[in-house]
């Protein structure tokens, strides 16, 4: 409050003039009317009842929505309400954890209200000086600003100077300076800049200074207003949603063509065959339209039964189960997930772009080296553990010529070289002196240089700033014992310095004078005889987690293109320090050089893109729309109000934890610690659950199709399908729900990551899953037929009633069932493999195996069950088993002399 009522006493009414005066009642009303309020719009935020209605879009549930419209239809007369009952449930319970998970989602617009809404401001109008939350203000109107202020609408400063942080929403961390249109050269107030030093953005935050400001934007003409309209547009389908519009066409196509065949071998059998091929009786029984009717209405019902069976109902909510239970454990690793989908589109990327500041490096900026006159180098602050007197000489330099100051042990005010710097000399602990300021020449981009006259223990000018704007006025210099010697030659110092720079570290000179001129003579006159103190190294330290994090993207196919702020030399050092660029091939571009190049022309040289220096917002959106028209899937970092558009137009957006709450809301992926790292493990994620998804497929298709198999070849050879209603509730309870929660157990691999990446339009069915569907299914559907019609089993069972073989029978599909699941689990040999990692696999299958048997034993009349003999029950598992070996065999076969891959 004293600060706040010291600026509005150091901005009196003489100080502002009459031209800032501010608007009368009836101007607000005005501007309001003409130009706004300073508020965004918004577009009508989807219901929850429309968003569950729209999830019934998804390919598979509307295959399943057809499914049970015809198993309504033609099966209710057979009161086969448990399959209805299946389908509906596994429908209604994969959109409503999809909806639920979903919505909610799509708050990014409102949390950038939220923010926005708490911003007061001081305005100046015609009645004073007053306090007005940020959605009063209109076009016209004066802001008083200091520092810590938010910046409440776009505009330009008319008085004072500032220091604005705008890195949330151009990225940048240095601070940009601003000053009135009369000190700036004639920069146009209509450029659209960043770097113009006159115009002062929405969202951003005044670090240092005091001034006025006048709005000439609200709402959603600024530029925040700008990236609320673009976040709030459609994105297109995930690539997930892609491949299961083709699985759903390819199911959809054998169901059909499976369904016509066996409606026809049903009429075949019981035309023909039952008929014994007599012409006479064939004709009679065509002829016959009551026998006709009802033939044809069991072969429509046998069809449609095919059609459900081919479907896997459990798909959908088994795809929602496995991404829902690895969101917990992905939080384990600091990865937060807002969209479901959003994991395995991780899983899919083939380019991202990724920030420097904060995910590949720390975000702070930290004093790192320091160098002598002579050349010698000190690791950071281990230079003041030598008790040099030239320690006592640095520290004075940085302390008395600094914007920033100490607060409580805490390092405030200034820009973040400043604080870095005084962070530095503050840890070393040096009594403080009687010293006082006469005079300061603050830091600008032009000049390049800072400097302070002091007076009382020591009588100096102290300056620091760029070595090429320093170096060259040294003459003398300082060594370890604060002694000063002729400064000879800069050639090595210039040598020591480039190679500093090559490593990414910026080099700041200290330099002392003599002469005690105030700043007016110093700017006037020049430097002259300075004596050289040395040189500090300043960087933001590459993360630790990065290199690993970036060898790891790499290893897995991914091209990954680090867009920055920074300079074109600052950038390729430390793209090269990490790992990303690897040979001279690889492309680094600034804003300008990108700009430049037509879309064709980026698109052929994407690929070997590997940096964007001085990168502006809209370069981030277009490298994401350039990408995406390749057919790449793309992943973008960020963390800024600025990268919310690319956030939200990338196939997947993760944002950083440390982030504002609008990158966070128009990411799917929040990052919690800013690590690279760990976005090389929401990869890995992502990949582990496609792969667990097609396992899946693997395993119930596998299990349809040997139904489905059993029902088409069974009329032919006088086989109706053996299984009861409960029993097939049973069956239908452990493909669709608990296998569908075994398979989601499957950790995250890290061999998947020596994998290259899947193009957004490839198919979820390969073909190794194919020749494992085949091959199974058809195994199991002989196996089935055998055990129903053959001599051997027959002999076995001839003594015992048809109850007693059913109930074997029963067991043998279970278990069957059981060991298929083992098979489709790993593409390795080894069925084994991995096994002990998903432990809820094994309690689940084993609970299954334990509840099978007990249904066998004691499922009496309502399971059509009777107990078996422990010889037969051995004889059941032993058949069952043998799909194993089988599948082992496959898969020797397929290692040998084929170039299938796994799934």
């Amino acid at each position: 409050m004293d600060n706040q009522l010291a600026f509005e006493e150091t901005y009196s009414e003489q100080d502002i003039n009459k031209e800032w005066d501010g608007l009368t009642k009836d101007e607000v009303k005005k501007s309001r009317e003409q130009y706004g309020v300073n508020r965004l719009s918004k577009q009508k935020r989807k219901g929850i009842l429309l968003s569950y209605l729209e999830s019934f879009g998804d390919p598979m549930i509307k295959i399943l929505l057809i499914a049970l419209a015809i198993n309504v239809i033609f099966l209710f007369h057979e009161s086969n309400w448990f399959e209805s009952v299946g389908i509906a449930v596994a429908i209604l319970l994969a959109t409503c954890v999809s909806t639920l998970s979903e919505y909610g989602s799509e708050s990014a617009f409102e949390k950038m209200q939220e923010e926005a809404a708490k911003i007061n401001c001081r305005v100046k109008r015609v009645e004073g000086i007053m306090q007005l939350p940020m959605d009063e203000i209109v076009v016209g109107d004066v802001v008083l600003l200091q520092a810590g202020d938010r910046i409440p609408a776009d505009g330009y400063l008319v008085q004072g100077a500032l220091d604005v942080d705008q890195s949330s929403l151009n990225g940048e961390s240095k601070e940009a300076k601003k000053f009135p249109k009369y000190l700036s050269k004639g920069v146009s107030h209509k450029e659209s800049d960043f770097l113009n030093p006159t115009l002062l953005y929405s969202g951003t935050v005044v670090c240092f200074g005091e001034g006025l400001m006048k709005i000439s934007e609200v709402g959603d003409n600024t530029f925040y207003g700008k990236i609320g309209a673009e976040i709030q547009e459609e994105t297109r389908e995930s690539p997930l949603s892609v491949r299961l519009h083709k699985l759903a066409g390819s199911i959809g196509r054998l169901g059909y063509a499976a369904a016509i065949f066996s409606a026809v071998a049903y009429l075949f059998n019981h035309i023909v065959l039952d008929n014994h091929f007599e012409t006479r009786l064939i004709l009679e029984t065509i002829t016959s339209w009551k026998a006709m009717f009802s033939c044809l209405l069991q072969a429509c019902t046998l069809a449609v039964t095919v059609i459900v069976m081919a479907v896997p109902e459990g798909l959908p909510m088994m795809i929602t189960v496995v991404l829902s239970s690895n969101m917990k454990r992905m939080l384990k690793d600091n990865v937060l997930v807002r969209k479901l989908v959003g994991i395995e589109t991780a899983g899919s990327l083939n380019i991202l772009f990724s920030d420097k500041t904060g995910t590949l490096t720390g975000g702070k900026l930290k004093v790192t080296h320091f160098i002598t006159a002579s050349g010698k180098i000190y690791e950071g602050e281990g230079f003041f553990n030598n008790h040099f007197k030239l320690g006592d000489i640095v520290r004075d330099s940085i302390i008395y010529n600094c914007q920033a100051y100490l607060s409580e042990e805490a390092v405030v005010g200034g820009n973040a070289t400043d604080r870095a710097l005084l962070q530095f000399a503050a840890g070393s602990h040096v009594p403080k002196k009687n010293i006082h300021k006469r005079s300061t020449i603050p830091f600008t981009s032009e000049q390049k240089y800072m400097a302070t006259t002091i007076t009382g223990d020591w009588n100096k000018t102290l300056i620091k700033g760029a070595p090429e704007k320093i170096l060259s006025h040294c003459t003398r210099f300082y060594d370890e014992s604060g002694a000063v010697f002729p400064l000879a030659s800069r050639t090595k110092i210039e040598s020591q310095l480039k190679k500093m720079t090559q490593k990414a570290v910026r080099i700041l000179a200290i330099a002392t004078s003599d002469s005690t001129m105030d700043s007016m003579e110093i700017k006037r006159r020049g430097f002259s005889n300075l004596t050289l103190v040395g040189f500090i190294g300043i960087r933001d330290d590459i993360r630790s987690e990065a290199k690993e994090g970036i060898r790891r993207v790499q290893t897995a196919g991914i091209q990954t293109v680090m867009i920055t702020g920074d300079s074109r030399e600052t950038a390729y050092a430390i793209a090269k320090e990490i790992g990303l660029i690897q040979s001279e091939k690889e492309l680094v571009l600034t804003s300008r050089e990108l700009a430049s190049l037509s879309d064709s022309v980026l698109t052929e040289q994407l690929s070997e893109l590997r940096v964007v220096a001085r990168a502006l917002p809209t370069d981030k959106s277009r490298l994401v729309r350039v990408a995406q028209a390749k057919g790449l899937v793309v992943g973008m970092t960020g963390d800024g109000v600025n990268d919310a558009p690319a956030l939200k137009q990338a196939d997947i957006g993760f944002s950083m934890g440390s982030g504002t709450e609008v990158s966070k809301e128009a990411g799917d992926i929040v990052i919690l610690d800013d690590n690279f790292l760990s976005i090389a493990k929401a990869i890995c994620y992502g990949r582990t659950i496609f792969k667990s998804i097609r396992k899946f497929i693997i395993y119930q298709l596998s299990i349809c199709m040997c139904a489905v198999g059993v029902t088409v070849i069974g009329p032919l050879v006088g086989v109706d399908f053996p299984i009861t209603v409960i029993q097939m509730l049973w069956i239908n309870i452990v493909m669709d729900t608990l296998a569908g929660l075994a398979f989601s157990g499957e950790k995250a691999r890290l061999k998947y990551m020596d994998e290259p990446p899947k193009s957004r339009d490839e198919p979820i069915m390969n073909s190794y899953m194919l020749n494992q569907i085949t091959v199974n299914s058809v195994y199991a559907t002989l196996l089935c037929l055998f055990f129903l019609k053959g001599d051997m089993i027959q002999r076995i069972f001839m003594n015992r009633e048809e109850i007693y073989k059913m109930t074997a029978f029963f067991g043998l599909f279970m278990f069957s069932a059981i060991f298929t699941s083992f098979c489709a689990r790993t593409h390795e040999v080894n069925i084994f493999d991995c096994l002990s990692a998903n432990k809820p696999f094994l309690w689940i299958m084993g609970m299954v195996t334990v509840i099978q048997i007990t249904i066998l034993y004691f499922g009496g009349s309502v399971f059509r069950t009777v107990k078996l003999e422990a010889k037969d029950l051995i004889l059941v598992v032993i058949l069952a088993f043998t799909v194993i070996p089988v599948d082992i065999l496959r898969k020797s076969i397929l290692s040998r002399y084929s170039d299938i891959q796994g799934t």
